[in-house]
């Protein structure tokens, strides 16, 4: 091997360990990627930077401007009511409907974006039907990752139609995944309907599923709050007396929130942080009263026996209790309560978090979020639609009766997204250049401006793209590809072409789960092409199994962003995901195996 050969894979080997360790974004990983590549001489300048150039990170960005042309005015949302509300009561029938409401709004935008329009709609059709969330939110996630097969818009679909053609190929058209993509959709549809929702958890399973089945509709319950509330007097020379509750430091000193004061045989909710505490008030309180026990040396407070509380105890005509995530792009993320001055913004208290693993009730406002988070909050119910309309939450609640007010503009930004994709499928000019026409279109006729527009593209997948895809250029260009596929071909090639492409699924699939798509796909795919071309095999047919494999993310959480979204509201573990996703990745296996040979010949073309 030559020195270029060596340094090429030990770049690679390097960036796949800082994959794995989290320890920096992958979009970091893959800018030092370019740097080293650059530094070591392995490519040109020119070669370095072409990823920000390739027709594909060109496409992402202006994939995501249209998507937000039809956010912003109201277009998606309301194509999500609208196929919510065709669904029926029964629970095959609602994952049947999600998860094919999912797979439609995710052919066309990102698969989070897709799945965060839904979110709110699948959490008020379970308290309706009665059904368990935690049976609609894992399908809803499979839903978007299958819609993803289906057409050229997914993010790694556009990096191996990019590896493709600089590799000499022809790439793929808009809707030249369909023929296998839409029975892969179709599969997982009725596999999830059918038997996977008979695999997802009904018995105790963490704190957030031990009481899931007895108590669906009650947040309280669900949350596991009554254990933690407890009703206190104040006393006769108590030093909170004639204080308010922001001076009292029942949350700062004691990890306390005051949820009610009974006030002449009523109870006043979600007082005010200027309540003022009288002598004889009762308080109910969240926290452990154990703990407080310990601290409370002075006659601060007098505990009284304790009466079990539902959620309907703690709402009111004006009081509501709600449950909201963190958007995958909240800007909360990775901050404390505290710190984004959540009650100050939004006049609501979090009373627990539910954090993916565990139920916290305690100490919120110095617990760091994460991505995922879910969140019980209580206060005044006029802040609900601020909390709707807040980009950094997804509230898991509608109005039964509310209907998404599309904008003036809203038919025309359809307009402009359908002819866009018209014009892309047509294959009469560049999809790249179609797409970008089309979002320029959306900005010249104002549907979304230039400051909306940089907001809108998640600047990471475009750097992560822009990155990996010279990496690709470099593991072709020293012949690291060529090792990496005769090996690949000396183990599978006596098999068959067949046993090949199930090597290639397999190996992206496992490297998928731990990996971002877009990385995985633009190494595995310059390995496909050239085992192909070994193999005498049409390396189109190899990329498009690929390109197919890395939206197979079932089998953990890790494996996409939209399953993390779903952890928290949805009271899944690790083991759930691979419980029910390791027998529809083998199912979405077979299809392609059988379906894929037949509108891609496994022969040299």
């Amino acid at each position: 091997m030559n020195s270029e050969l060596i340094i090429t894979l030990v770049i690679l080997a390097a960036a796949i360990i800082l994959f794995l360790s989290e320890r920096f974004s992958v979009d970091l990983v893959a800018l030092f990627v370019l740097v080293a590549l650059g530094l070591t001489r392995i490519l040109t300048p020119q070669e370095v930077f072409s990823g920000f150039s390739d027709t594909a990170a060109i496409t992402i960005m202006a994939i995501f401007v249209l998507a937000n042309g039809l956010e912003a005015t109201g277009i998606t949302e309301r194509m999500g009511e609208l196929l919510m509300r065709t669904a029926g009561g029964s629970e095959a029938r609602l994952i049947m409907t999600l998860m094919s409401a999912g797979a439609f709004l995710s052919l066309f935008m990102n698969n989070i974006a897709a799945a965060s329009i839904l979110l709110p709609a699948a959490a008020t059709m379970a308290k309706k039907s009665g059904v368990n969330l935690s049976h609609l939110l894992m399908p809803l996630a499979f839903g978007t990752l299958l819609g993803g097969t289906a057409t050229l818009f997914a993010t790694t679909n556009i990096v191996v139609n990019g590896v493709l053609k600089s590799n000499g190929y022809r790439g793929f058209s808009v809707f030249e995944f369909a023929p296998v993509g839409l029975p892969l959709i179709a599969t997982g549809v009725i596999y999830m309907a059918m038997w996977g929702r008979r695999l997802l958890p009904t018995e105790p399973r963490g704190e957030r599923a031990d009481v899931i089945q007895q108590a669906e509709s009650d947040l309280l319950h669900l949350y596991q709050l009554s254990e933690r509330l407890f009703r206190v007097r104040i006393p006769a020379g108590s030093a909170l007396i004639n204080r308010n509750l922001a001076e009292s430091t029942l949350r700062e000193k004691y990890g306390l929130n005051v949820v009610g004061v009974e006030l002449n045989g009523g109870t006043l909710l979600a007082p005010e942080p200027d309540f003022v505490i009288h002598q004889d008030d009762v308080l109910l309180l969240e926290g452990r009263v154990e703990e407080f026990r310990k601290l409370d040396v002075e006659p601060y407070l007098e505990i009284l026996p304790m009466r079990q509380y539902s959620e309907h105890d703690l709402e009111s005509s004006s009081i509501a209790i709600a449950e909201a995530v963190l958007a995958p792009r909240s800007q909360f993320i990775g901050r404390t309560l505290k710190e984004v001055h959540f009650r100050e913004k939004f006049g609501m208290m979090v009373l627990a978090i539910w954090n993916g693993e565990r139920v916290i009730r305690t100490r919120l406002s110095d617990l760091k979020l994460a991505f995922g988070d879910a969140l019980l909050l209580q206060g005044p119910r006029k802040k609900l639609p601020l909390l709707r309309m807040d980009p950094n939450l997804i509230l898991l609640s509608e109005d039964d009766d509310r209907v998404s007010a599309v904008s003036n503009k809203g038919w025309l930004a359809l307009t402009i997204f359908a002819l866009t994709i018209c014009v892309a499928a047509l294959g009469r000019f560049s999809v790249s250049e179609v797409m970008l026409t089309g979002a320029l279109a959306m900005v010249v006729t104002k549907i979304v401006t230039m400051e909306q527009v940089y907001r809108a593209i998640e600047w990471r997948i475009v750097f992560l793209v822009a990155g990996m895809l010279p990496l690709g250029l470099a593991m072709t260009k020293t012949g690291a590809t060529t090792i990496f596929a005769t090996a690949l071909t000396g183990v599978l090639g006596p098999l068959g072409p067949l046993a090949l492409l199930l090597g290639l699924l397999t190996l992206t699939v496992l490297m998928s789960q731990a990996i971002k798509g877009a990385a995985v796909s633009a190494v595995i795919a310059p390995i496909a092409i050239q085992a192909a071309q070994q193999m005498g095999v049409d390396p189109r047919a190899m990329a498009m199994g690929v390109a197919l494999a890395t939206s197979l993310a079932f089998v953990t959480p890790l494996g996409h962003p939209v399953n993390i979204l779903m952890m928290g509201p949805g009271g899944y573990s690790f083991k759930d995901f691979f419980k029910v996703g390791l027998p529809l990745t083998i199912i979405s296996f077979i299809v392609i195996l059988l379906v894929l040979p037949v509108f891609w010949p496994l022969t040299s073309r």
